[in-house]
């Protein structure tokens, strides 16, 4: 005799909770996700869900699911859920040989739109350096200085910032820097990046060898990304600034303001050391919607 759906649900709810360790919220979650799909499958076919109905779904079916929850307003975030469900749901069914339709599987999981990045205005970034400047310790404000210039005025990701060494010092006019996937690339360095970061180092109070980090917490130890962040979050509280004001912020800044003052989007991504071309549109894009939102703002017929 042919199980329901709502008893296949039953036990495939079981074996999360009692073999996956599923959580409570997890379970609520994919319940009612699965709910969904049965009740759009019960309207869409006009049939009551047993097991030889759900063998017999095809890839149409779970995109009609997707488009009718599209509908209903769901993101991208939940139709992924969604689809994540009923895909655990034909897999444990696949699991205990009760049936095994690949329809689920053969769905494409549909992309989240990559957030735009959230650059610093140029006062802001203007305003990040000069609080930095009033650490009551001199040696530590002239690292938060060097730090925090060096990320603004390179564009360097905060690991790679963190990587160089003090025989590095004192710096050129340009910098090799090794980023992700290992690829090597050169940024040039503005007078007022080699100045601060000669600054710091002249006021370090430890001894360091060559190979000892350049930056270093108040202890001597290398510093962290972490300390990094927990300055800027110190520093936005200060200065009433976003929650997204973040070291990696600083690396957007600099790519936006050096497009917003006319540069060439090859050689933004250069310097950033994008593989992608696309990678970097994204601040032309950024760019774009700040100017509509200001001429929305300030058109006679933006209201």
């Amino acid at each position: 005799m042919a199980r329901s759906a709502e008893a296949l649900k039953r036990d495939w709810l079981a074996f999360l909770a009692h073999e996956r360790r599923a959580s409570p919220h997890t379970l609520v979650a994919y319940g009612y996700d699965l709910d969904c799909f049965l009740d759009f499958l019960t309207a869409h076919l006009g049939t009551v869900i047993e097991e030889e109905t759900l063998a017999a779904l095809s890839v149409s079916d779970i995109r009609a699911f997707i488009a009718a929850r599209r509908r209903d307003g769901l993101g991208a975030r939940g139709i992924q859920r969604a689809l994540a469900a009923v895909r655990s749901f034909f897999k444990h069914m696949a699991r205990e040989n009760v049936l095994d339709n690949p329809a689920a599987r053969a769905v494409r999981t549909p992309r989240i739109a990559r957030p735009l990045p959230r650059p610093l205005s140029e006062r802001d970034a203007e305003r990040t350096l000069a609080a930095a400047a009033e650490h009551p310790v001199q040696w530590l404000a002239a690292r938060d200085v060097a730090l925090l210039t060096l990320l603004y005025g390179t564009g360097l990701r905060i690991s790679e910032a963190l990587s160089l060494r003090r025989g590095d010092v004192p710096l050129g006019e340009t910098l090799s820097i090794l980023g992700k996937g290992r690829k090597e690339r050169v940024v040039p360095l503005l007078p007022v990046v080699r100045e601060a970061i000669a600054h710091y180092a002249a006021l370090v109070p430890f001894v360091q060898t060559r190979e000892a980090s350049l930056f270093v917490s108040r202890t001597g130890k290398p510093m962290s990304a972490r300390e990094a962040q927990l300055l800027m979050q110190h520093l936005r509280g200060a200065l009433g600034l976003s929650a997204r004001a973040t070291p990696h912020a600083l690396r957007h800044s600099f790519a936006t303001h050096i497009l917003a003052g006319g540069g060439d989007l090859r050689a933004v991504q250069e310097l950033l050391g994008h593989a992608s071309l696309s990678t970097t549109q994204t601040y032309t894009k950024l760019e774009t919607d700040q100017l509509l939102q200001i001429y929305a703002q300030a058109h006679p017929r933006g209201a």
